[in-house]
């Protein structure tokens, strides 16, 4: 066989060739080629980006390879970082980037390295996600942002860069559910709404806990009316027990709300 490559057969009895590289002792695979020739020249072109220099991390991105454009870049930061991670991340000073392709990058905090290294990030319509237990897990979760939530609304990108997700860029505004800040009469305060075959005003607050707690209370009130869905909760574990019991109680919320469910009780749709 030609060096880097060894032979392996599918279930069906069909061969195929899969190309590997040993560099500082670890071992690499390169992956899999329908011919024995393609899985060489897969290692003899690791061997040439892992062995000269000269090829800049700038000359991967047009750089003509068999290897995958996410392999280019493990490899280019094993050699010049003494690292190997088998996702595409390249590490610079205090950050990383995450190549999900050549155009689609993301800035990380170093913080964020032992994740992102083991989980794949994927885009689907416009969200970004990794696979996490089997489940599809949004990334934007990792800052306490909500699936719902709306960028420039409920959280934005401090340097207005929407593809750098270092923890000191992404500002959080809206952090509970169902709650908005908004200002009124120069004043901030929190509008809360409700979701049920559309929004209901539950009540506008001055405190964004307060708010959070009159979202619970009328998602609480919905169930007791007889209006069967899966209401989110918002978690506030600042307070105590007895604390949140005595603000939940105080809290006030609107009479149309109420007024709504008392006539909508046990009516069909719900």
């Amino acid at each position: 066989m030609l060096p880097g490559v060894y032979i392996a057969y599918k279930k069906n009895g069909t061969a195929y060739y899969r190309a590997s590289i040993t560099y500082h002792g670890k071992h690499i695979s390169l992956g899999s080629f329908d011919t024995e020739e393609k899985a060489n020249l897969a290692y003899c072109e690791a061997s040439e980006l892992l062995q000269d220099t000269s090829v800049s991390f700038e000359d991967a991105f047009s750089l003509p390879t068999i290897l995958s454009f996410g392999k280019v870049i493990s490899l280019l930061n094993f050699r010049d970082n003494l690292i190997y991670f088998k996702n595409p991340i390249y590490l610079r000073n205090n950050y990383f980037i995450y190549y999900i392709s050549r155009r689609d990058e993301l800035k990380f905090d170093i913080d964020d390295l032992f994740y992102y290294s083991s989980h794949k990030i994927m885009r689907r319509q416009g969200h970004l996600f990794v696979s996490d237990y089997g489940m599809q897990v949004n990334i934007l979760s990792r800052y306490g942002i909500k699936n719902y939530a709306v960028a420039g609304r409920d959280y934005y990108f401090a340097n207005e860069d929407a593809t750098d997700y270092r923890y000191s860029n992404i500002i959080v505004v809206n952090k509970y559910y169902g709650v908005t800040r908004i200002a009124t009469s120069g004043e901030e305060c929190y509008k809360v709404q409700i979701h049920i075959n559309g929004n209901y005003m539950v009540g506008i607050y001055h405190k964004e806990e307060e708010a959070a707690i009159a979202y619970n209370k009328a998602a609480d009130l919905a169930k007791k009316y007889g209006i069967s869905k899966n209401f989110q909760t918002n978690y506030l574990e600042h307070y105590s027990p007895r604390e949140y019991a005595e603000i939940y109680s105080q809290t006030k919320i609107s009479e149309k709300y109420i007024q709504y469910l008392e006539q909508n009780v046990q009516s069909p749709g719900f």
